[in-house]
């Protein structure tokens, strides 16, 4: 088993210098994170820490070279590259991936471009992902995709190879339903859908994950069972995974030789002084002219502390050539120009500025060296500096200062956590941690750090590994139990039995689902397979639904089959009249229909449908979102009322139902399977009243689920459509 893990940038860069290619080790904390962890498996088995990352390596090649860096990169870094022309790139990276990803999922929305070339090339870039990834997966690779670059891979992988491995991985935040909505509709659809084919969707934070799952349910309608969202063929699990570091490497490092040299050569300046740390990418989203104009606030208002404070800035560039990227360098110098101008003097500079990356040895004496780190995120994902800072402190002192809205601060919760746009906030907060005894310091320091030990970036990945295998394996379970796969089993046992017995649900079985119950009545096709059915003297049909005895009888009417109506409240054999399968009371109706009247009105396109002995709430035809919750609240009403009663409230499929106790399709089944000695049955059913039935079957039953939800039926179908087919095969025999 290899780990194939995708994203936009290898960890491995190629530029070209002097006409030959020069390759460096690429930057970020997904690289440094992920590489991390790879650097975890190589005690393990072989099988298990194989690996092949791929990416794109920063460059645009000639197609003469293409064959051979591919396999040079296979070869020296155990990875693969993909081409993209430096045109595609431009308009795939800093067109749709950061004009209108980044600050749409970021809730900057006056930042987003709705530029449909940017969407096509964005679209384009995923396909030639998928074709890399083609190039060189193998059946039991596990596939992992990080990333908003590629969120419409997951679907493009799938349909070249349904029976992958597939994890996605979202390193920014998910938006809001309400944000995410602004996106045209085709592009929003295509996104979701495109994640969708994972078999495991993670998210930082469980907003993110709820977010997803709301526009999951808002956009395409979909509904999930505690994170699982049940597609036609397969599961897909959508779960929270906070991204971790790797602590050991920072924590350790604060005692290393050369840091420590890194830390006298920086310090000897800021001697006597309380040290401010600012960490940031050149961004919009980091909140960096908020953190600005809070520190000159402080010194405005706390004259004792100039000359005795000083803020270390240091701002990594990012996407130079964006104008909002530009714009927001250009007021950071402006403010950083105010600042020491209006409060520095030949002996004191309050800002210390430096516009570059870092590399890990002046990170770390960095993060050693200052008394409180400044993390104040507008909107992040999850912010490793935090998690760096704190990671570091080997003595446990400091003082993390921390946004509400960076993912971290949702572990990160002894921070002073704050709300970065009000500058009162920051203000408040850095004069306490000033102030902060050094006990505090430590007792916060010392909780952050053990958690952060023990969800490092290795059991962060291992846990998401391992949440891929196990939906995975889930896959494959859930295949193996399609009946297509045991066909001729069934057909064996078919023709050589004497009698036997067909149970058939109706609604989203023998027939799909209508937005009006009445017009879901049975075609031609449908009655013509019945009446074949029902014609050899060797089968026993029944029908059991939840539509009444009165529908039933002029839809079926000159049919021999069995009808059991509303789930079991009475059956009729063929040939005879109805009876009740039990003494049923209806003076309750009047009282039910009411409160489910009332939730009628405050759910437009819901409607009730008053039957014999059951009351149904059907909401189909209303608000996916709002939909679920009224129905949730009305289950919730009707299990009060009808606590110490008779009746049972079922939720059905897009229904909510009040009936007698006891009524249900297992029930009234009971009757045809102890009357006579079937050698052969067969029951087919979508809904979770059908679970009813599947129990009392005997084990040699062929209980066959519409579906993937769950079910303890023994084989599934993939979908409605399938279910005449199979009826075909039955009355026919294979390839009719």
């Amino acid at each position: 088993m290899r780990l194939l893990i995708v994203s936009n940038r290898l960890p491995i860069t190629i530029r070209e210098m002097d006409g030959q290619f020069v390759f460096t080790e690429s930057a970020g904390g997904l690289v440094s994170g992920l590489s991390a962890y790879l650097d975890s498996l190589k005690g393990s088995t072989f099988s298990e820490s194989e690996y092949i990352w791929i990416g794109w390596p920063g460059i645009a090649v000639r197609n003469d070279l293409k064959d051979d860096l591919k396999q040079q990169f296979l070869k020296e870094f155990k990875a693969y590259p993909t081409f993209i022309s430096e045109n595609d790139m431009d308009m795939f990276y800093l067109g749709f991936c950061n004009k209108t990803i980044w600050p749409l999922f970021h809730y900057f929305s006056s930042h987003v471009t709705y530029e449909e070339e940017y969407w096509q090339v964005y679209k384009k870039v995923n396909e030639t992902f998928c074709e890399a990834i083609c190039e060189i997966a193998r059946p039991d690779d596990i596939v992992w995709i990080q990333d908003y670059h590629l969120m419409l891979l997951p679907a493009l992988l799938r349909k070249r190879l349904p029976d992958q491995s597939i994890g996605f991985f979202l390193h920014i935040p998910f938006p809001s339903y309400e944000i995410f909505r602004s996106l045209p509709r085709r592009w929003r659809i295509e996104i979701l859908e495109g994640v969708l084919g994972s078999d495991l969707i993670g998210f930082h934070t469980h907003d993110d994950t709820n977010y997803f799952l709301r526009c999951v349910l808002r956009i395409l309608g979909l509904e999930h069972d505690m994170g699982n969202i049940y597609l036609e063929n397969r599961t897909v699990k959508v779960d929270t995974y906070p991204m971790g570091i790797d602590f050991k490497r920072f924590n350790d490092a604060a005692s290393n030789k050369a840091i420590l040299e890194e830390m006298r050569d920086i310090g000897t300046p800021l001697s006597g002084l309380k040290v401010v740390l600012s960490i940031d990418r050149l961004d919009y989203t980091k909140g960096i002219l908020n953190r600005l104009i809070a520190y000159r606030s402080f010194l405005e208002r706390k004259p004792a502390w100039l000359g005795k404070l000083v803020l270390l800035l240091n701002v990594v560039p990012s996407r130079v050539g964006i104008d909002s990227y530009d714009s927001i360098k250009t007021q950071i110098d402006e403010i950083i120009g105010n600042i020491n101008g209006r409060f520095g003097n030949f002996h004191w500079t309050p800002v210390i500025y430096q516009y570059r990356f870092l590399p890990f040895d002046q990170l770390v004496a960095l993060y050693s060296l200052s008394d409180i780190a400044l993390v104040t995120p507008l909107r992040d994902g999850m912010n490793l500096i935090a998690k760096e800072y704190i990671s570091t402190r080997k003595d446990q002192t400091g003082v993390l200062i921390l946004s509400e809205f960076a993912g971290s601060s949702k572990e990160l919760g002894e921070a002073l956590i704050i709300n970065p746009n009000n500058i009162e906030e920051i203000v408040t907060a850095l004069e306490r941690a000033l102030e902060m005894p050094i006990a505090e310091q430590i007792d916060r320091n010392e909780t952050m750090q053990r958690r952060l030990e023990r969800y490092n970036v290795v059991r962060w990945a291992n846990d998401i590994k391992q949440g891929i295998v196990s939906m995975t394996e889930a896959r494959k379970r859930q295949g193996s139990m399609l009946i297509s796969r045991s066909m001729n089993r069934l057909l064996g046992d078919f023709m050589k039995s004497r009698r036997r017995l067909i149970i058939l649900d109706y609604d989203g079985t023998l027939v799909p689902f209508k937005a009006r119950p009445q017009d879901a009545s049975p075609d031609e096709k449908v009655l013509r397979k019945l009446k074949e059915l029902s014609t050899d003297v060797k089968n026993e049909v029944v029908i059991i639904t939840g539509r009444d005895r009165t529908t039933l009888d002029n839809w079926f009417d000159g049919l021999h089959i069995g009808l059991v109506a509303e789930h079991g409240a009475s059956l009729k054999a063929p040939g005879t009249g109805w009876t009740l399968t039990r003494t049923l009371k209806t003076d309750w109706v009047p009282k039910v229909k009411q409160i489910m009247d009332l939730f009628v009105d405050r759910l437009p396109g819901s409607f009730v449908e008053v039957k014999e002995f059951t009351v149904t709430w059907h909401y189909r035809n209303t608000d996916t979102e709002l939909g679920t919750a009224r129905a949730k609240e009305l289950i919730d009403c009707l299990v009060q009322r009808t606590m110490n009663s008779e009746l049972q409230v079922v939720n059905g499929n897009k229904v909510v139902e009040v009936r007698n106790r006891g009524v249900n399709k297992g029930t009234a089944s009971l009757k045809w399977l102890t009357q006579d000695n079937f050698e052969f049955v067969l029951a087919i059913g979508d809904d979770s009243t059908d679970e009813d039935l599947f129990k009392v079957l005997p084990r040699s039953a062929y209980s066959i689920k519409v579906g993937p939800s769950r079910s303890c039926a023994r084989f599934r179908v993939q979908n409605q459509s399938e279910v005449l087919p199979l009826i075909e095969t039955l009355l026919n025999g294979p390839g009719s």
